[in-house]
């Protein structure tokens, strides 16, 4: 039978397919077995590649010279901006001497940035025990800070020494380096038991900075109340364990008579109920401090 084109319908008959002809040869078997077997030893040669690259990178960016032009040419390549500058740990040292000495400002790439060099600059700070600084792309340096810890010097017996909060003597290097820093920056104190009880005045002054900014040294007399040396020469005379009360009291004066600018030698605020001046014919400087500083003979000792 026919169709209308006149074709046979077995020339629609598909010719039955020859698998044998499928077969893949022995030279590709033998390629395949060859090939699973030397998988692993390629796997073997791509990971020793790696550490030998990375040995030679190390190697070749040793020294800082050699990585500054590579962190410059990868700043330039890839421009991340540094946005955040996250610090911590600071209590003596303030941020901004730290934000001075990492060295970056905001905006700046932070590739091309010297983690080494920031590190060292922010060891040589005063307070500053050692930094450690992190790299936290794209965008943001954290800072941690681990601080010394002297709270105030100690000047007794004609030595000054380095003290912490519960009045421990800090170990120093006399007045060298960052030590001799730490002496003029910190509160100076003065007389017996003045290291031990200087971490409640102190905490007291840091209320009140016009005081304490004033202050040259506070002086323990009796070991029992405080004097306060200011710059100009004038003695603030404190009663004991009235401390804040009697700052308050000064502070008030101070808004209404403007008394540490002038020219007074003392001011006594020992007695609740009144106020002592003793007026000074002229301005002088600060006297010498007193290791042992005796109690004055305006009936300092019947002070209740």
């Amino acid at each position: 039978m026919f169709t209308s084109c006149g074709k046979s319908k077995m020339s629609y008959l598909k010719r039955r397919p020859n698998h044998q002809d499928d077969r893949p040869s022995k030279q590709k078997i033998a390629y395949r077995r060859l090939k699973r077997m030397l998988r692993p030893f390629f796997f073997l040669l791509i990971i020793l590649g790696l550490f030998i690259g990375g040995g030679w990178a190390i190697y070749k960016f040793a020294s800082e010279q050699e990585f500054s032009l590579f962190r410059t040419k990868t700043a330039k390549l890839v421009p991340m901006k540094l946005a955040n500058i996250i610090i911590d740990g600071c209590k003596l040292t303030t941020e901004y001497e730290i934000k001075q000495a990492l060295g970056i400002n905001i905006g700046d790439p932070i590739l091309n940035f010297s983690i080494n060099d920031a590190q060292k600059r922010l060891n040589g700070l005063t307070f500053v025990n050692y930094a450690v600084i992190k790299r936290q792309l794209p965008d943001t340096l954290i800072v941690h800070i681990i601080e010394r810890s002297p709270f105030a010097v100690w000047q007794n017996q004609g030595k000054f020494k380095l003290i912490d909060k519960k009045g421990n003597i800090v170990n120093d290097q006399g007045m060298n380096g960052k030590d001799g820093q730490a002496f003029l920056k910190l509160p100076l104190v003065v007389g017996i038991g003045a290291n031990t009880a200087a971490s409640d005045l102190i905490d007291i002054l840091s209320v009140y900075p016009d005081i304490k900014n004033r202050m040259v040294a506070a002086v323990r007399i009796g070991n029992r109340r405080w004097n306060l040396n200011l710059k100009n020469g004038t003695i603030i005379l404190l009663p004991e364990n009235q401390e804040i009360a009697a700052i308050q009291r000064l502070i008030q004066y101070e808004k209404q008579f403007q008394l540490l600018d002038r020219p007074l030698k003392h001011i006594d605020l020992r007695l609740p109920d009144r106020l002592i001046i003793l007026k000074d014919k002229e301005p002088t400087p600060p006297n010498p401090v007193n290791d042992n500083p005796e109690p004055s003979n305006d009936n300092d000792e019947k002070t209740p």
